[in-house]
């Protein structure tokens, strides 16, 4: 096993160096992924205007930044299989990061859906039950995350 790459001793070259921009791309996306929720989140961390109310746009951009955010975990870690076939674990990490990213989306859009907690909203409400919707979301999300890591990743010393 080559100590920088994880990959075994005779992968070919080419492939090892596609498996490594993979990651690597995959961790831009990512990180990219995390800017721009936090500037849905948290717009006042990066200057810009913001309402005591979480609003739609805000709403948006911070759900536009976790899809991202998944997106890049996948390139990533489906990345570290190098071409050999996942196991069933990670087909399944694969379903829950969808379905994760899902549960978020339909709860912090509940108000935008029609499904308000309150009666006849005029601006979106992001309220307590929304909130712990997404954070619901995001823990299906990162179990995904986790089943989709190779086993062998964590028998190594």
């Amino acid at each position: 096993m080559d100590e920088e790459t994880n990959l075994p001793e005779e992968a070919n070259p080419v492939v090892r160096a596609l498996a490594k921009d993979r990651v690597i791309f995959g961790l831009a996306v990512a990180i990219l992924g995390v800017l721009v929720f936090l500037v849905g989140a948290k717009p006042g961390w990066f200057g810009l205007r913001h309402n005591e109310s979480v609003g739609f746009v805000q709403i948006t951009v911070f759900l536009v930044g976790l899809a991202f955010l998944c997106l890049g975990g996948y390139i990533s870690l489906a990345a570290l299989w190098n071409g050999e076939e996942k196991s069933i674990a990670a087909d399944i990490g694969l379903r829950l990061i969808g379905t994760g990213y899902v549960i978020a989306v339909f709860t912090g859009m509940a108000d935008i859906f029609g499904m308000s907690v309150i009666d006849t909203p005029n601006v979106p409400f992001f309220g307590p039950w929304q909130a712990a919707g997404v954070q619901v979301g995001m823990a299906v999300i990162a179990l995904g995350m986790f089943l989709l890591v190779p086993q062998k990743w964590f028998s190594r010393r």
